[in-house]
């Protein structure tokens, strides 16, 4: 599945373990076309614009891995990326500055990929490890009656057990197209506008200082997170780079520009 697929009944999903003011912000980063609705009890749902992965020449997978790796690696919950065109089907999920795993099926649902992308599945969104462990399990085995969008289904409903209540019309299957239509249907429904640099920094700020984690913005513990930080954006912007991603190139670099801050602020306070 590594050519890009030009059919219209690819489509892609970013599922996110947060309520939409919380994943906002790591949604302007990636500044890419996106509509934003909340997707049931703590999720939230995105949806790329029309054939917004083709325009850099990107595979399905390989799209859906870059955006939830970049909106999960700076912050605490995970994301569910869901992904289908013509040739099959199938999900990444990414969590903070672990690596960004996957699975996949054939348009017969024939399964392509290894039980550890389950596993890392069931861990990082909090299913249980029996029941629903069980349930994941189950969409590993060979099923001549089971296609592609099936098992996306299957997944789904495992997932529903946590919270997770997608509108009517986001479904495995439909285009980019009606994706974005069903989630413009949505009263909740919002376009996600990249907001600057600046309004992105001051944003940045304004959230560490006034939020719970506000003990992280000075100390050892400040300057930890702010090399973490600086660490974590090279590596993506230079990954998205090399990629082509500008998306994934800008979170990177404000992920960087915000350690970089982190250490600033730190040193300036400490001198009073």
């Amino acid at each position: 599945m590594s050519a890009t697929d030009h059919s219209r009944a690819a489509g892609v999903l970013l599922l996110c373990r947060a309520e939409p003011g919380r994943v906002r912000p790591s949604a302007q980063l990636l500044n890419e076309p996106l509509l934003l609705v909340p997707a049931g009890e703590g999720w939230s749902a995105l949806v790329p614009g029309k054939d917004s992965w083709r325009t850099e020449g990107t595979d399905l997978p390989t799209a859906t891995a870059g955006w939830a790796h970049a909106l999960a690696v700076g912050e605490q919950w995970p994301v569910v990326g869901l992904w289908w065109d013509a040739r099959g089907a199938g999900f990444v999920v990414a969590a903070g500055f672990r690596r960004t795993v996957g699975y996949a099926w054939l348009a017969d649902g024939t399964p392509l990929g290894e039980e550890a992308a389950m596993t890392a599945l069931r861990a990082r969104t909090g299913l249980d490890p029996v029941l629903d462990g069980a349930a994941l399990d189950g969409l590993t085995r060979p099923d001549a009656d089971a296609e592609a969008a099936s098992r996306i289904l299957g997944l789904i409903a495992v997932l529903s057990r946590t919270g997770l209540d997608l509108a009517p019309g986001l479904a495995p299957g439909v285009p980019a197209d009606g994706l974005r239509a069903a989630a413009g249907a949505h009263p909740l429904a919002e376009a996600v506008d990249w907001p600057g640099w600046r309004e992105a920094v001051r944003t940045g700020l304004l959230d560490a200082e006034s939020g719970r984690l506000g003990g992280w913005t000075r100390g050892p513990r400040a300057r930890a997170l702010g090399a973490a930080e600086i660490a974590a954006g090279a590596s993506l912007a230079l990954w998205g780079r090399r990629s082509g991603r500008r998306g994934v190139t800008a979170a990177g670099i404000t992920l960087l520009a915000d350690g970089a801050l982190t250490l600033a602020y730190d040193w300036w306070r400490a001198r009073g």
